[in-house]
C-alpha cells in the first residue's frame, strides 16, 4: 500500500501533464509531434541513456586498447560498465527519494525541471550542492568540448580541404542550434536515431577492420608504460561515466521510478558495440593506434567510412545537446527565465553558453588525451565517488533508512551490502580513477601541449598538411 502511494506522487505530474496533451491534441499535427518530439516513455529514457553513453568514445576506444593491451582493454570495460550502472542507479534512488519528499510538501515541477545540484541541495544541503554543481556543470561542459573537438577530428577524414580548427570554427556554430531543443523530453527522436548510427559505426569499425587484416608487422605491446596503462584505463572510465545527465533523463519520464535498471540494461547494449569493435581495430592496427587516437585514421577512405563518418557527426551534434542542454537549464535559473513558456526567449539567453565551450575546443583540440584527464579529474567525482557518498550520508541514520522509498535490493544483503559496495566504489575510484589516473592523463595531456602546443591548428593530421 505505501509503494502505491509513492508511486502516484512521484508520478502524479508527468500522468496528468499526459493526459490533458490527449485531452486537447486531435490534429494530426499534434499526434506527430508526440510521436517524434514527446517522449517520457521507458523506452525513451533508455535510447537517451544508450545513445548518450556511446558517442566519440567509439572512436577513441581502440586507442585505449593499444595503451592498455588486450586482456585489460576488455576487462575494464566490463568492470566500468558495471560501477557505472551502479551509481546511476544510486543517482536515480536519490531522485526519486528527493522529488518524494518534495512533492509530499505539495511542490509542483510541473514547470521546472530538477538537477542533481538540486537534489543533492534537497537531501544534504547547500556546501554538498555547490561541490555537485561545480563538478556536474565542468564535467558537462568539457564533455561538450570533446564533442565539439571530435566533430572536427572526424570531418577532415572526409574532406582535409580545411584543418581542424576551421572545422570547430563551424561546428560549434552548427552545434549552438541545440539552443532551441527545450528539453530531454524532446529528445525522442534524435535519440533513437543517434542509437542507430552509432551501430552502424561500431559494426563498421568490427567489419572494416576484420577485412583489412593485420597490417604487416603489427604489434601488440601494450601495456608498455603505467603512465599510458592509466590514462587507457581513464579512458575508459570516461565512457562509463555518461551518466551525469540522469536525473535529467530521468525528469523527463512520465514515470521515473521506472529508471531503476534501465542504464544497466543500456550499458550491456552499449558493451555489444565498444567490444567487438575497439577489439577488432586493435586486432588489426595495434601499436599504430598510440600515435593515431582517432580510429577512422587509420582505415582506407571508402564509401561505407564516410558514410559512418557523417553519421557519428550527426550523432555528436545530438551527444553535445545532452551534454549542453543541463548547461542550458542552470544558466535559466541563474538568470531567472526557466520556468518561462517562451522558446525563443529561452533560446536566446541560452546562446552565452555556447561561447565558452567553443573556445575551449580551439585551445584544446587534443581528442583522445583530452577524455582521460576529464575522466580523471571529473567523471571521478560528478558520477562515481560524489553519489556513493551521498547515497551513504542520506541514508546513515536508521530513520532515514526504514521510511526510504527505494531499499537497496536483497541479493546485495541490504544496506549492509548496499554501503560495502559503496565504500568500494569511493576508495577504488579515487585511488586508481582520480589517483594513478589523474598523474597518467595529465602527464600525457602536458606531452600533447608541448608537442603540439595550444591553439594548434591541425592536431595529428600528416605533416604537409598542418
Amino acid at each position: 500500500m505505501a509503494s502505491e502511494k509513492v508511486e502516484t506522487v512521484v508520478a502524479g505530474n508527468y500522468v496528468e501533464m499526459e493526459r490533458e496533451e490527449e485531452a486537447n491534441s486531435t490534429s494530426t499535427k499534434s499526434k506527430l509531434s508526440r510521436l517524434f518530439w514527446h517522449g517520457g516513455s521507458v523506452y525513451d529514457a533508455w535510447f537517451s541513456c544508450a545513445s548518450n553513453q556511446v558517442a566519440q568514445v567509439l572512436l577513441t576506444l581502440p586507442y585505449s586498447f593499444s595503451q592498455l593491451g588486450m586482456i585489460s582493454g576488455i576487462s575494464f570495460q566490463l568492470f566500468y560498465g558495471l560501477l557505472g550502472s551502479w551509481t546511476a542507479y544510486l543517482i536515480s534512488v536519490l531522485y526519486v527519494e528527493y522529488r518524494t519528499r518534495k512533492e509530499r510538501e505539495k511542490v509542483d515541477f510541473r514547470n521546472h525541471v530538477i538537477q542533481w545540484f538540486e537534489v543533492l541541495d534537497g537531501l544534504l544541503g547547500k556546501h554538498w550542492r555547490n561541490i555537485g554543481l561545480f563538478f556536474n556543470c565542468t564535467f558537462l561542459l568539457f564533455g561538450s568540448v570533446i564533442q565539439l573537438i571530435a566533430c572536427a577530428s572526424n570531418i577532415y577524414y572526409v574532406n582535409d580541404s580545411l584543418d581542424k580548427r576551421t572545422w570547430t570554427y563551424i561546428f560549434g556554430a552548427c552545434c549552438a542550434a541545440t539552443v532551441f531543443i527545450p528539453s530531454f523530453h524532446n529528445y525522442r527522436i534524435w535519440s533513437f536515431l543517434g542509437l542507430i548510427m552509432t551501430t552502424f559505426t561500431a559494426w563498421y569499425l568490427t567489419i572494416a577492420s576484420l577485412l583489412h587484416g593485420q597490417v604487416e608487422g603489427v604489434t601488440h605491446s601494450g601495456p608498455s608504460k603505467m603512465v599510458l596503462y592509466f590514462t587507457g584505463a581513464t579512458n575508459i572510465l570516461y565512457t562509463f561515466g555518461g551518466h551525469a545527465v540522469t536525473v535529467e533523463i530521468m525528469h523527463a519520464m512520465w514515470k521515473p521510478q521506472k529508471f531503476k535498471l534501465i542504464y544497466l540494461v543500456a550499458t550491456i547494449y552499449v558493451l555489444t558495440l565498444t567490444l567487438p569493435s575497439a577489439s577488432a581495430v586493435y586486432w588489426a592496427f595495434g601499436d599504430m593506434l598510440l600515435n593515431r587516437s582517432n580510429a577512422f585514421a587509420l582505415l582506407p577512405r571508402t564509401k561505407f567510412r564516410d558514410t559512418a563518418v557523417v553519421l557519428m557527426l550527426i550523432h555528436q551534434f545530438i551527444t553535445f545537446g545532452f551534454a549542453c542542454t543541463p548547461l542550458y537549464f542552470v544558466w535559466e535559473k541563474f538568470i531567472g527565465v526557466h520556468e518561462t513558456k517562451s522558446l525563443l526567449k529561452r533560446a536566446l539567453t541560452r546562446l552565452p553558453v555556447v561561447i565558452p565551450i567553443w573556445f575551449l575546443a580551439i585551445i584544446f583540440p587534443f581528442f583522445g588525451p583530452i577524455n582521460s584527464t576529464v575522466g580523471s579529474l571529473l567523471v571521478s567525482f560528478t558520477v562515481y565517488i560524489i553519489p556513493a557518498m551521498a547515497h551513504m550520508i542520506t541514508f546513515a541514520s536508521a530513520s532515514s533508512r526504514e521510511n526510504a522509498v527505494e531499499r537497496p535490493p536483497r541479493f546485495l544483503g541490504g544496506w549492509a551490502g548496499c554501503y560495502s559496495v559503496n565504500i568500494f566504489v569511493v576508495v577504488w575510484v579515487f585511488i586508481v580513477g582520480f589517483g594513478f589516473g589523474g598523474w597518467a592523463s595529465m602527464v600525457n595531456f602536458i606531452h600533447q601541449i608541448d608537442t603540439f602546443g595550444l591553439f594548434t591548428k591541425c592536431y595529428q593530421c600528416p605533416k604537409h598538411k598542418v
